[in-house]
């Protein structure tokens, strides 16, 4: 297997499940956490690594390092193993999702973004789910049909409880205490604001080409999925609330080995869902014009992650980050868009225009 973004959540809970099966690991790339990247390397001793930055070269314990985008993609196309767990976070990971697809290799995808701002030009691509409720799905959808609608569900992120007009003040460290969850930033902060579930729901429309889903609010994160059918049956997938249950799912080829325990129903005391409220969560309002419009997920992402971005580091509030995607999407409109490079495009023109306005 080959590992990309080997130093988050995704990347040490998989290679932790390798190190049960002994799997091969090919390959390790990480950002700039060089302190693990060198345990990860004495513990799996991959042929081929990579890093973000040249600065940081010299101290990787390893004789085969390769720098940034162009190092990832030397990888893939020099190592044999056909195997890619691509755990890279936001648009950075979409070269090495294309590259993998041209390269004919199956792909276990913790990136989301690669489907939400490239899906149409990612068709044909051996995909197997990484995210918890797609996971669900591909285990509720097997081999079944007549199928109406799909449901994934939401833990509500760190301000379920909180009233909207406290949302005004809350800080970074607020918005990173998941209730259910141990994931990385981004993504925890995705969580909060329903970015991350909208992204889902683009996520499972790519991989199952259906787009009747919605997403419901689980506070206890037991339920991942849900599959209604034409005759008023619905089936549940239920697990409690660990990532590596899924991951084992997409990198091991069989299942019999115990990764969780299992739910205790009779000690369940409740179970209840709830609609994702627009007023607290606008941005979920985006959904139906996405599905409509897949090529707003470009514009979409790249006002989230520079909101994101800008909120952590203290420049703007909570509710800048969704004010943010608003404006972006007032001033680019529905994107016409036919090549991948209109891609990279598209996501350069939105960044810099976030720049320029405050």
């Amino acid at each position: 297997m080959i590992v990309f973004g080997s130093t988050g959540s995704i990347g040490v809970n998989a290679l932790k499940l390798a190190a049960l099966k002994n799997i091969n690991i090919s390959a390790l790339a990480c950002g700039e956490n060089i302190a693990l990247l060198n345990e990860q390397i004495q513990i799996f001793k991959p042929k081929f690594v990579a890093i973000k930055n040249a600065k940081d070269k010299h101290l990787v314990k390893h004789d085969k390092v390769f720098i940034g985008q162009a190092g990832l993609e030397k990888i893939l196309e020099s190592c044999e193993d056909n195997f890619l767990l691509n755990a890279i976070v936001g648009f950075a990971g979409l070269k090495s999702t294309l590259k993998a697809k041209e390269l004919g290799k199956k792909i276990a995808l913790a990136n989301k973004e690669s489907l939400v701002v490239a899906g149409n030009f990612l068709k044909g691509a051996e995909f197997i789910p990484v995210d918890s409720e797609h996971s669900a799905l591909k285990f509720l959808l097997e081999g079944k049909k007549d199928i109406k609608k799909l449901y994934i569900t939401a833990s509500g992120g760190a301000f379920r409880k909180s009233k909207i007009k406290d949302l005004q003040n809350v800080t970074p460290k607020d918005a990173l205490k998941h209730p259910n969850w141990t994931m990385g930033t981004k993504i925890t902060i995705d969580s909060a604001t329903m970015v991350n579930k909208l992204f889902e729901i683009m996520e499972a429309y790519h991989l199952y080409d259906f787009k009747n889903i919605d997403a419901l609010i689980e506070p206890k994160s037991i339920v991942h999925a849900m599959c209604e059918f034409k005759n008023g049956a619905t089936t549940a997938y239920f697990s409690k609330a660990d990532m590596k249950l899924a991951i084992s799912e997409a990198i091991f080829s069989t299942h019999e080995t115990k990764i969780l325990d299992s739910i205790d129903f009779v000690k369940l005391s409740s179970l209840k869902f709830y609609k994702i409220s627009l007023r607290k969560y606008p941005v979920f309002k985006l959904k139906e014009a996405l599905l409509a419009e897949p090529n707003l997920g470009v514009i979409i992402n790249a006002a989230n992650e520079i909101g994101v971005e800008n909120f952590l580091n203290h420049k703007c509030g909570f509710l800048d980050i969704s004010s943010s995607i608003f404006k972006a999407l007032d001033h680019f409109g529905v994107p016409k868009i036919s090549s991948i490079e209109e891609v990279f495009e598209y996501d350069y023109k939105t960044r810099e225009y976030l720049k320029g306005v405050r």
